[in-house]
């Protein structure tokens, strides 16, 4: 077991205990020696975290304390810090900045032995994937799916047909070559899927679904044959993207 590990252990085993805890007790609960306990305490304490008593008597959590809200272990902190540089390919600016403020709050409550796992991880992504829609707010997209509200929107095809069109976004697919905005289209009266990319204007409507979100996405994903798998033998189907 790490030493960020069991002076977590440590901590919460404190907070539930009715009483004081020896010790000898926490010892042959972590699996360690006494001295290991009685150097971790001392550590705790350095760190002010509120841990009275004394070797031989025992020792208590002072009521009020509380655990920093996150705390990971070496594998999880490594899957963020790959997720969240992942988002670079997405072309959604509001996603990625939100990603790089996630990274700095976790980093913040992490202990000092554990944030160069996500400051400096041993990784590299790749930072080729979708571009930015020239037009499309992808934030103002993803908020309108939310709160499942109609969007009116201006939309371009592969021959610079333009159409006019008002759709119920219930999902957006990042591909590495588009993202796409998965929606009810009223015009069609079928599911599209509208590269954002082409999109040229977009506003949304004080109307909310008729239909719920989610009902929308799993007769979608019924239809479609996606499903949010790990190795999943649904095909992509990109090529339908411009059949509007």
């Amino acid at each position: 077991m790490r030493r960020a590990d069991r002076l977590f252990d440590i901590i919460q085993r404190l907070r539930t205990a009715n009483g004081p805890v020896t010790a000898e007790a926490l010892a042959k609960w972590l699996e360690v020696t006494v001295r290991t306990v009685y150097r971790d305490i001392a550590t705790l304490q350095a760190r002010r975290v509120p841990i009275e008593g004394a070797a031989g008597i025992g020792y208590v959590l002072r009521r009020g304390f509380d655990l920093p809200p996150l705390m990971f272990t070496a594998d999880e902190i490594e899957a963020i810090a790959v997720a969240m540089r992942m988002l670079r390919r997405t072309g959604d600016d509001g996603l990625q900045a939100a990603a790089e403020m996630v990274l700095s709050k976790v980093t913040v409550a992490l202990p000092d032995s554990l944030r160069e796992h996500l400051s400096e991880p041993p990784f590299f992504v790749s930072h080729h994937g979708a571009p930015p829609p020239p037009v499309a707010d992808l934030a103002a997209i993803r908020a309108a799916l939310r709160d499942e509200r109609k969007l009116r929107i201006s939309y371009g095809d592969e021959k610079e047909a333009r159409t006019e069109r008002t759709i119920w976004p219930f999902a957006i697919a990042y591909f590495a070559e588009a993202t796409l905005v998965n929606a009810w289209c009223e015009l069609r009266d079928d599911f599209r899927h509208f590269r954002a990319d082409r999109i040229l204007g977009c506003e949304m409507l004080d109307e909310s679904f008729p239909v719920c979100g989610k009902t929308l996405f799993a007769r979608w994903q019924s239809r479609f044959g996606f499903e949010d798998k790990p190795n999943s033998k649904a095909p992509v189907r990109l090529t339908g993207v411009a059949r509007h």
